[in-house]
């Protein structure tokens, strides 16, 4: 979890963004060493310096980002900065919808391999399979599931009530969902609020919910109260830094700022 605040940061805080690491017992993508496939979904402001306290930049292999908006995206000028001109390298992969390419400054360095990706596409990225689906958001935004050896994470990314985890198909072993605020605000953006997303992460049938893109405004035990009454179970609320670890099936969480 290298941020999970929603809109703008927190006090310390930082948005969305989040390091997907499979280990693939065999050498893959730019990690050439530890067989490690590296894949950062979403890059918004302050989850790059944050990258940095788990993994080099240099072990990056492919980026996920979800749609357009700042809060998801805006980190990727450092990255590119630190691609090309710091590791003096090109080409790392973008998955993307069409319209994020066009807000990024340095978008023709070539640090930068753009791919465009739209609603239920299908994707290879060394040992991992991506799928996509459009959620219910202001510009194309795409949630994600992530495949590998018969483990499965899924993304909400934004999206309003119009959208359910279910889209990403059976068997989420960790679906980690936007619960931006609690049911009251419900209609007034096109977002969850936790409520929604306990509901959604219950039809879907997923193994563990972490919410998280909760606004800084937003009291977290309210949020939390309201997704594990609507889930019928334990929810985790997403904290920076936090590891949750698939290898077994069953989600351990270990570190997190606040735990």
């Amino acid at each position: 979890m290298l941020g999970c605040d929603g809109g703008y940061q927190g006090p310390g805080g930082a948005c969305s963004g989040y390091l997907v690491t499979i280990m693939s017992g065999k050498t893959c993508g730019n990690n050439t060493g530890a067989g490690e496939l590296n894949i950062l979904v979403d890059a918004g402001p302050g989850s790059l310096a944050n990258l940095q306290n788990h993994i080099d930049i240099a072990l990056l292999d492919g980026i996920v980002i979800s749609h357009e908006h700042p809060d998801h995206r805006s980190d990727l000028e450092g990255i590119s900065v630190a691609w090309k001109w710091g590791l003096g390298r090109s080409d790392l992969p973008v998955y993307a919808p069409a319209g994020v390419r066009s807000w990024t400054y340095h978008h023709e360095s070539g640090a930068l391999d753009w791919i465009t990706v739209e609603d239920g596409d299908a994707v290879e990225l060394g040992v991992a399979t991506m799928h996509f689906s459009k959620t219910d958001h202001g510009p194309e935004t795409l949630a994600l599931r992530i495949d590998n050896a018969g483990v499965s994470v899924g993304y909400s990314a934004d999206t309003g009530a119009d959208w359910s985890l279910s889209a990403l198909g059976p068997g989420l072993d960790l679906a980690i969902c936007e619960a931006s605020f609690t049911a009251e605000k419900e209609g007034s953006m096109k977002h969850l609020s936790a409520r929604q997303a306990g509901e959604s992460a219950l039809q879907a049938g997923v193994g563990e919910l972490v919410i998280t893109h909760r606004w800084p405004t937003v009291d977290p035990r309210l949020v939390l109260e309201e997704a594990r009454e609507a889930f019928g179970r334990e929810v985790l609320q997403a904290q920076l830094d936090a590891v949750y670890d698939l290898r077994d099936r069953g989600v351990g969480l270990s570190g997190g700022r606040g735990q």
